[in-house]
């Protein structure tokens, strides 16, 4: 277990811990995941951190720091665990071409499993209610698990393929298709021009939200591509306050 004291640079910096665990999953290996909580007395709303192709890596661990630091249990599941625990691959073309072979073997059955476990174990721990934030596939994935659990708010970062079937977890329908079904709030963060979410797929999103009657907000960041927050400090200053201030509305 690691204690760190950073400052944020934001109102409410907590001192905080991390540790690696592995949690139960009732129908497949037990699930490894990545939780930090600030070391003050809580107990602290939790969050979930949907991770990016490449797993929970230094990155993954980053924002689920920075949202500890911000007062909240931040637990980042290793989604690939039943095909490839604690995979962690490189940021070029052979660990997306490797994050995407993964990725064609999940199915939305498990990945759901794995979500609720995960629920389930910020409950346990004392996070009354519980949010997620996810990250391109991580992104799809916190819009998927909406649909399905009680969570306060989503925070969808440039979250691809959702009114398509291309990839296995948005099927046999299209996720975006599940819309209805959504109960909490929606943050739907996407640079003007990430060639994973095109013009067409905005707008595609924008209205099933707002015809769901689904409290939410699009914020499209211009001139801005996929993958923003982690190589654009501007856009991920802006897109970090509209992340804090959904969450902490939700807990008001």
């Amino acid at each position: 277990m690691n204690v760190m004291n950073t400052d944020f640079g934001m109102a409410g910096s907590y001192a905080i811990r991390t540790e690696h665990m592995d949690i139960p999953v009732g129908d497949g290996p037990p699930m490894g995941a990545y939780v930090a909580r600030p070391t003050a007395p809580g107990p602290f709303p939790g969050v979930l951190v949907g991770m990016e192709l490449f797993g929970v890596d230094a990155a993954v661990r980053d924002v689920c720091d920075r949202l500890a630091r911000l007062g909240f249990v931040a637990l980042a599941p290793d989604f690939h665990h039943r095909t490839a625990p604690g995979s962690e691959l490189p940021r070029d073309p052979v660990g997306r071409e490797r994050g995407f072979e993964l990725l064609g073997l999940m199915t939305r059955t498990t990945l759901l499993s794995d979500v609720r476990a995960a629920i389930d174990h910020l409950h346990a721990a004392g996070s009354e209610r519980v949010s997620m934030v996810g990250l391109s596939l991580g992104g799809h994935i916190a819009y998927l698990a909406a649909t399905e659990f009680d969570l306060a708010a989503v925070a969808v970062f440039y979250g691809g393929w959702l009114p398509t079937t291309d990839i296995p977890i948005s099927r046999p329908e299209p996720t975006l298709s599940l819309t209805p079904k959504i109960t909490g709030r929606v943050l739907f963060l996407v640079g003007e021009s990430d060639h994973v979410v095109p013009p067409a797929q905005r707008r595609e999103i924008a209205d099933a939200l707002r015809e769901a009657g689904i409290q939410h907000e699009m914020v499209v960041y211009p001139g801005i591509g996929h993958g923003f927050l982690s190589t654009d400090r501007t856009t991920s200053a802006d897109a970090w306050r509209r992340v804090h201030a959904l969450l902490t509305s939700v807990e008001a």
